[in-house]
Order: C-alpha cells, then sequence, then structure tokens
C-alpha cells in the first residue's frame, strides 16, 4: 500500500493530492485497473472535484460551514463534532479507473484531500488493483 503525507494549514481546506497519486499510478506503471484512494481519519475526507478554478473549493468550504457550523449545540467532547460530521457528508474513499496507464479523470476533476479540524499531519492511503 502506498502512503501520501499530507500537511494542512487550516481548520478547514482542501488540498489536491492529484499529481501524488498520479505519480503512484504512473510508477506502477499498469495500462488498466482502478485506484483506490482513501482517507483513514474521521475529521477528514476525500472528494473528486472540479481541480481548474480554485473558487470551487472555497464554495464547497463555505457551503459546509453553512450546512454544519463549526458552533451548535454539539455533544461530542472534544469540540470537533462538525468536524465529524462533515467527513462523513464528504466520504472516506474514492475510486478511480486506470485507464491507458493514467487516471479516468475528468478534464477538470482533480482529486482533493479536506481537512475539517486541521492544521494536522494526515495519512492518505493509496491502492491500486490492476485489472487482467
Amino acid at each position: 500500500m502506498n502512503k501520501i503525507q499530507v500537511k494542512t494549514h487550516s481548520q478547514s481546506e482542501l488540498i489536491n493530492l492529484t499529481p501524488e497519486v498520479n505519480k503512484i499510478v504512473q510508477r506502477l506503471g499498469f495500462k488498466e485497473g482502478v485506484c483506490y484512494v482513501y482517507v483513514p481519519h474521521t475529521t477528514a475526507a476525500v472528494t473528486i472535484n472540479e481541480n481548474a478554478d480554485p473558487s470551487v473549493q472555497k464554495d464547497i468550504l463555505n457551503e459546509l460551514d453553512k450546512i454544519v457550523p463549526w458552533d451548535d449545540r454539539y455533544t461530542h467532547m472534544e469540540g470537533n463534532a462538525a468536524a465529524h460530521i462533515k467527513s462523513t457528508i464528504v466520504g472516506s474513499s474514492v475510486y478511480i479507473p486506470i485507464s491507458d496507464g493514467k487516471l479516468a479523470l475528468g478534464t477538470w476533476q482533480g482529486i482533493f484531500f479536506c481537512e475539517f479540524d486541521g492544521p494536522r499531519h494526515r495519512e492518505v492511503f493509496v491502492q491500486t488493483i490492476k485489472s487482467e
């Protein structure tokens, strides 16, 4: 299994992982398969979304803050319940097909690590499965 180390700098941020995941897929060198990206944290997530305009990332974070505000009547004693809820909404993993030796992402798509309780040092697991 491959791991990507992520250092976040804000309480909430999206970090583009696409270049690092691409490097892993290229290094393995097989033509067809599936790439599985997994975040083993309960206050972080991973998603695929637009990679061309950084304002999309800001909009996503702003809307998640509206849906799940940091300060509310949460009962979780650590004080980071909003981060747990956001990570549940976004999800802990994504699958990307590998076609012709490349991630089969759309023109504008990128893979993003979603930090909801930073800043922190995080890990992302990347597993690839070769098609026969």
